[in-house]
């Protein structure tokens, strides 16, 4: 099937009342973009952010005829700011089939990867994850993932109690079992990634040793890995409820940091932890410590 996107440029303040008018106009769907390259990191729970300059991008069959679809938006927002629009015609593709095609196998460390349920599993002796890129809270492709999961190759995890604080799509939660963890405790705020966390468990065997809350139901409990794959804010803002599940000794593992965050994160826990090296990828780092109190 054929379609035609139509690309408006505009303030934040406006984008989301420009995408409601899309999907009044029967848009098969709506994206908001980065207009400019502008980088935004730390929305709070729940909170929705928009680049100071948004692309609001509606989806329309080829067939449709979507001229008056721009006369409604130039009129109805030309007193209150400049609409820019510009339609595109897209290639009769195999849509999904091309998205599958973007995603292949990866390795982290030495011994574990992140396989797509699509595509052959390069080394079936390695430990193997079996997780589809979607609504899947990180699939291992964003570099702060990355830095925990390489972590996670190269520690010591048999018989470990882990709690992956934000786990999200469990990723980090399910590669500790499957890398020997004796049981891992899952938090996060949505129930939309429990759901997932569970999902994902339960496809790769490991779901009877993992156990997932929300934070008004998390346990007390004090475990030898800490994971925390989150931001700069929460990292510091829940500094005493994430260190609390790590007992003396344990180590503390934290990522979702920017390189020039990382000293700030640091201050707020190297009263109780000592730290190892920073790791950095691109413009994100990973912090690691060792509960010293």
């Amino acid at each position: 099937m054929a379609w035609q996107q139509v690309k408006i440029n505009v303030k934040a303040a406006y984008a989301e009342e420009v995408g409601d008018v899309l999907s009044d106009f029967e848009a098969q769907a709506v994206t908001f973009l980065d207009a400019k390259d502008t980088p935004m990191y730390e929305p709070k729970p729940g909170e929705v952010m928009l680049w100071p300059d948004t692309q609001v991008i509606g989806l329309y069959d080829a067939q449709d005829d979507i001229s008056h679809v721009i006369s409604h938006l130039k009129e109805t927002f030309s007193k209150d700011t400049q609409i820019e629009c510009v339609i595109d015609q897209l290639e009769d593709k195999d849509w999904e089939r091309e998205w599958m095609e973007n995603f292949h196998p990866m390795q982290f460390g030495r011994r574990l990867w992140i396989c797509p349920s699509w595509r052959d599993v390069p080394d079936p002796s390695a430990v193997n994850i079996m997780l589809d890129p979607g609504l899947a809270f990180g699939t291992g492709t964003h570099p702060t993932t990355a830095l925990c999961l390489e972590w996670l190759d190269q520690a010591d995890l048999q018989g470990k109690t882990v709690v992956d604080f934000g786990c999200g799509s469990g990723i980090l939660a399910i590669a500790a079992l499957l890398l020997g963890a004796k049981e891992v405790i899952g938090i996060d705020i949505d129930p939309q990634a429990i759901q997932a966390s569970r999902d994902n468990a339960e496809r790769n065997s490991v779901s009877d040793r993992l156990s997932l809350y929300l934070p008004e139901n998390q346990p007390c409990i004090q475990a030898d890995i800490v994971m925390a794959n989150v931001l700069a804010a929460p990292l510091k803002e829940l500094s005493d409820t994430i260190s609390e599940f790590c007992a003396k000794d344990g180590y503390l593992v934290m990522s979702g940091i920017l390189a020039e965050q990382a000293i700030s994160v640091m201050n707020v826990y190297d009263q109780k932890f000592k730290f190892s090296p920073v790791k950095q990828q691109g413009e994100w780092i990973r912090l690691s410590a060792c509960k010293n109190t």
